[in-house]
């Protein structure tokens, strides 16, 4: 049973001050299968990052549905949930990467991994533990978990993203170029709690330009160049 499902999705924007509409993308479709893991890729402004906003509701399409098989609120179309139930899915079903950190700016590194858990009902003194190994697990290093993470570099801000959203195990991880400013040795960190998340029945959809990172880790590639899904991965796909 597929546990996401992307119907006849479209998407525009208007330039309010050229008055025109841009066409972001148009007539998608696929299926996501509870613990697989999708991988999307194409050309820079093909709209992959679009998909994704839109399936964790930061925009909101012009076209299509997107259905979800959700544990509390059975199957349902986030195009059209309320904001209650999406801020609901947002805290226990659903987590997104993005290659950018936006937080408030009073809350330490290790608080911020603490209240995603403890959003979801952990105890504080789980969360702490959790937080820590996370944060451990990630090479953050511990002269920075009660920091403010503004005055942190970029791939130390993504590896918190990283750990924020990983940490609270959800059913669906959305990611949006996850190893985009990293090292080989952060990426293979990323690599290993994806594999992690896959054997724990963890659903994943992710963007990537870094091919070599996702060869034997996806079960499927979605090419937005031609709209086609691919069930196996090639040698060359365009980036």
């Amino acid at each position: 049973m597929a546990l996401l499902e992307v119907s006849d999705f479209g998407k525009q924007f208007i330039n309010h001050r050229l008055q025109v509409k841009r066409q972001a993308v148009n007539n998608i479709h696929f299926k996501l299968e509870e613990g697989q893991f999708l991988g999307i890729i194409g050309k820079s402004g093909s709209g992959k990052s679009t998909i994704l906003k839109s399936i964790y509701r930061t925009y909101l399409p012009d076209q299509g549905n997107i259905y979800f098989d959700s544990n509390h609120l059975g199957k349902i179309d986030i195009t059209k949930i309320s904001e209650r139930e999406m801020i609901y899915l947002r805290k226990f079903e659903i987590s997104y990467v993005s290659q950018f950190l936006d937080v408030l700016p009073r809350i330490t590194c290790r608080e911020l991994v603490e209240k995603s858990l403890q959003e979801m009902g952990v105890d504080h003194a789980i969360a702490k533990v959790e937080a820590e190994s996370a944060l451990t697990h990630f090479e953050l290093d511990e002269k920075l978990w009660d920091v403010y993470p503004n005055t942190f570099s970029g791939g130390e801000k993504l590896r918190l993203n990283i750990a924020m959203a990983t940490v609270k195990q959800p059913r669906l991880l959305l990611l949006d170029e996850p190893t985009a400013s990293l090292d080989q040795q952060s990426k293979m960190k990323v690599r290993e709690v994806i594999e992690k998340l896959k054997h724990s029945g963890t659903s994943l959809i992710g963007i990537f330009h870094d091919i070599e990172f996702i060869e034997g880790l996806c079960d499927s590639i979605f090419n937005m160049n031609d709209h086609q899904p691919v069930t196996t991965i090639g040698n060359t796909y365009e980036s």
